[in-house]
């Protein structure tokens, strides 16, 4: 049985209902009783668990400025139509990727003391071209 928590610096839509952290909590409780799962996120308050339950966690530690283009590219194929998202892909919405990407680095440090708390189930990636699981 596998069990994988995928970590990567990605959005929420504004345009959708939100659980609450407990609701959130609830729900992968439940999920988890099922047996195999993977989880993707950010690193949410009520996704800690998560790291105790995952057989495997993966960083996708992409570097910073391939964040920024991506999250550029992404919002210009959403407002093209040639990507479909869950929010409204508006200035609003890219201004704030690009805050949660800023945030996400300037509490990097945190981040990567929890991880060494698990250190014998991160895999990191940092080029989607070289796929080495060391």
């Amino acid at each position: 049985m596998k069990k994988i928590f995928i970590i990567g610096v990605v959005a929420s839509g504004t345009g959708r209902y939100k659980r609450s952290a407990e609701e959130q909590i609830e729900v992968i409780k439940e999920i988890d009783i099922h047996g195999t799962w993977i989880f993707e996120g950010t690193d949410r308050e009520s996704y800690q668990c998560l790291y105790e339950m995952a057989d495997t966690i993966i960083f996708l530690d992409t570097p910073l400025w391939t964040r920024r283009i991506r999250i550029l590219k992404r919002f210009l194929k959403q407002n093209l139509g040639i990507e479909k998202c869950h929010y409204k892909p508006d200035i609003l919405m890219l201004k704030m990727m690009y805050k949660w990407t800023r945030d996400f680095e300037q509490n990097r440090s945190g981040f990567e003391a929890k991880l060494k708390k698990y250190k014998e189930k991160v895999i990191r990636l940092s080029d989607n071209n070289n796929l080495d699981f060391t």
